[in-house]
């Protein structure tokens, strides 16, 4: 009977053991395929009750010197310093040093907006438009200043703008709510913003590697020891990404606007798992106020925030693996995710320093850990096209494009990203504020192709002729147009804009 016992106990244990390898080896395999797949680079925690169940390293912290990322590595982590912020003001709270149904005029006198709440920041309901729409005037006449928390309220004041929508009224995300409420922790607590996070946060939770690193300094300084820089692809066909801080317009941004509160802290996958686990072990805030955190608020009409935004948290809609809560970040070439499954206990953080969906990522992960099914990563065709369109020429980018087609196991291709490619040669893709590249005769070429494969897409036609019109087509332009408003009558520009050439003609 013993060792019937014993023989039962060694086979639970095999299979646990087999079990967690098989896991383990999903979430491998998902990552090399993305990071074969050029879709990732970064560093992946992924934590299954208090125990890491899977932890890699993948691409590089500086890609031009080739230095890897490592677990130690120091990631920018953008907005999940958000978290940071509304914990402080959770804890505030449980101190009985305000009510975040308080209106924020009780602490911060002046603030022009008596109708707005701390409950309205925190779930990003308060109406307020971006900062920039405060200081971008100023930032034109004075180019040089740099706008820091002290000169917030005065501008605002000084340059009351009118709200978005009334408080309450409707939600979206936006920086300025979480500046304020760092404001609002430095007037209820008497010490600065740094000072208190990391008295009453990082201290507690033993978070010796997460520090309070701005903006500015983040994009504006060429060397940081042991960071992971921002990287950015600048164009779908390129196969290099570049430093975010050696784009001109990044770099300038930045320097303008050194506001904190909402994006300021720099961090490792392994520090921010002890938040995580000072969360759990109520550590940092009791149950109670987690559990009202992790709860949608509620708009003026009754129902909850589009965003499902608790106080401070996000809230995953699908609650088939557990109560899902998270918080994202991102800046030009990074970002970040922190996804609990608090039902369960299972935690995923994701850093990634080459700009693609962390969250997606993260969520693809906490379905691996939970047996879902997920898709293998697919490689990009119209990138892969382009690449080969822009260094080989037309006849070889359609023939690797035929192929490739065929393997729709390892391959992808949508309207939608060869659209964007054409746009991409033509030089008007440019969120960056580079000096334009022209490629026309790739746009053309691309953008003719995307017809081709997509011959029933209005917007397929109205893109290749705008691009033949760039190109000096013009009578070509014409039967592209045409052919656009014949299959969507309502194609409004298109219409305009044939009317022009046509009028031109005769």
């Amino acid at each position: 009977m013993h060792k019937k016992l014993l023989l039962t106990s060694v086979l639970l244990l095999l299979l646990v053991k087999i079990s967690g390898q098989s896991k383990e080896k999903i979430i491998d395999d998902y990552f090399n395929a993305l990071v074969k797949n050029q879709q990732f680079s970064g560093n992946v925690l992924v934590v299954d009750n208090n125990k890491i169940a899977y932890e890699r390293s993948f691409g590089f912290s500086d890609y031009v010197t080739k230095k890897p990322n490592t677990p130690d590595i120091t990631f920018p982590i953008a907005s999940i310093s958000k978290i940071f912020t509304a914990t402080a003001i959770l804890q505030l709270k449980e101190k009985g040093l305000l009510k975040i149904t308080d209106p924020v005029t009780e602490y911060l006198s002046g603030f022009p907006y008596p109708e707005i709440k701390i409950r309205h920041l925190l779930s990003h309901t308060s109406g307020l438009p971006p900062y920039n729409a405060f200081f971008d005037k100023e930032q034109k006449e004075n180019p040089d200043k740099v706008f820091t928390n002290e000169d917030f309220l005065p501008g605002v004041i000084a340059n009351k703008q009118p709200l978005v929508y009334q408080p309450g009224e409707k939600g979206n995300y936006d920086n300025i709510n979480y500046l304020i409420l760092a404001l609002i922790v430095e007037k209820v607590s008497g010490i600065s913003y740094e000072k208190y996070i990391k008295r009453n946060i990082l201290r507690p939770a033993k978070m010796k590697e997460t520090v309070l690193f701005p903006l500015p300094e983040q994009f504006n300084r060429a060397e940081i020891k042991n960071f992971a820089f921002p990287h950015i692809y600048l164009h779908l066909y390129d196969d290099n990404p570049v430093k975010s801080n050696s784009i001109p317009y990044v770099k300038g941004y930045w320097h303008s606007y050194a506001f904190r509160g909402f994006a300021d802290y720099i961090s490792t996958i392994r520090d921010l798992w002890k938040f995580d686990k000072a969360l759990y072990n109520n550590t940092l805030l009791k149950q109670e106020t987690l559990e009202e955190a992790f709860v949608p608020v509620k708009l003026n009409n009754g129902k909850n925030n589009p965003d499902e935004f608790g106080l401070g948290w996000e809230i995953e809609k699908d609650s088939t693996m557990g109560k899902l809560v998270y918080h994202s970040g991102a800046a030009m070439g990074l970002s970040s995710n922190i996804l609990r499954n608090v039902t369960k206990h299972q935690t995923v953080i994701l850093f990634d320093n080459a700009h693609f969906n962390a969250h997606e990522n993260a969520t693809k992960v906490m379905m691996l850990l939970n047996r879902k099914k997920v898709d293998t990563p697919k490689k990009n065709i119209a990138k892969i096209y382009g690449n080969i369109l822009l260094n080989k020429g037309a006849t070889e980018a359609r023939e690797t494009l035929e192929s490739l087609r065929k393997d729709t196991l390892n391959y992808y291709l949508i309207e939608n990203e060869m659209n964007t490619l054409g746009y991409d040669f033509m030089g008007n893709s440019n969120p960056y504020h580079l000096p334009e590249k022209h490629f026309y005769k790739q746009a053309v070429e691309t953008l003719k192709t995307n017809v081709d494969l997509f011959p029933n897409s209005w917007n397929a036609y109205d893109s290749y002729a705008e691009a033949l019109l760039e190109d000096g087509q013009k009578e070509e332009a014409i039967k592209m147009y045409q052919k656009s408003v014949e299959l969507n009558p309502d194609n409004e520009n298109g219409k305009k804009v044939l009317e022009g050439l046509l009028r031109k003609k005769n």
